[in-house]
Parts: structure tokens; C-alpha cells; sequence
């Protein structure tokens, strides 16, 4: 077996590139679109989203999660909600 290789159960590198860059998309839609419904008058102040934490893409386990914030690109927010750690 090569020594290189991961404990079962454990997430892949990739699995975490994909689901970390899955995160941040989310997290940017999502402060896109509240964006957009803040207001409908064309003269507001482009006031910024106050979004910080939502709930990760269901098609990752938890594991996955978990691992993220292990490493610090995630915290826990509370309530299944993760927020971007420290970059």
C-alpha cells in the first residue's frame, strides 16, 4: 500500500478542493442575491450583503465539513451553518 494513501473514511484532497470551492460559490450567490433584493430602487447605496455563514452543499458528507474545519478554512457557525475560517 502506498504510504501516501488515506485512512477509510477519510476525505480525498480533491473531495476538499471541490467541496471548499463549492462553499465559497454558494457563500457568493448567496450575498449576490441578497444583494440584489435589498432593495428594487435604482438610487440605494449598494449597501454590501451581511451574509457570513450558510449551510454547505448537501452533496458532501459531513466529513468533509468536519475535515475543512480541522484545517481552518471553515468554522462552525452554529445551527449547521459554516462560515469561512481564517485565509
Amino acid at each position: 500500500m502506498d504510504e501516501h494513501s488515506i485512512t477509510p473514511g477519510q476525505p480525498s484532497k480533491d473531495e476538499l478542493k471541490a467541496a471548499f470551492k463549492a462553499f465559497k460559490k454558494r457563500l457568493k450567490l448567496t450575498r449576490l442575491e441578497e444583494e440584489s433584493q435589498l432593495s428594487r430602487r435604482p438610487t440605494t447605496s449598494g449597501k454590501g450583503s451581511e451574509i457570513v455563514a450558510i449551510m454547505p452543499p448537501v452533496q458532501f458528507p459531513q466529513s468533509v465539513w468536519d475535515e475543512l474545519v480541522r484545517l481552518g478554512r471553515l468554522k462552525k457557525a452554529g445551527h449547521g451553518m459554516y462560515e469561512l475560517g481564517e485565509e
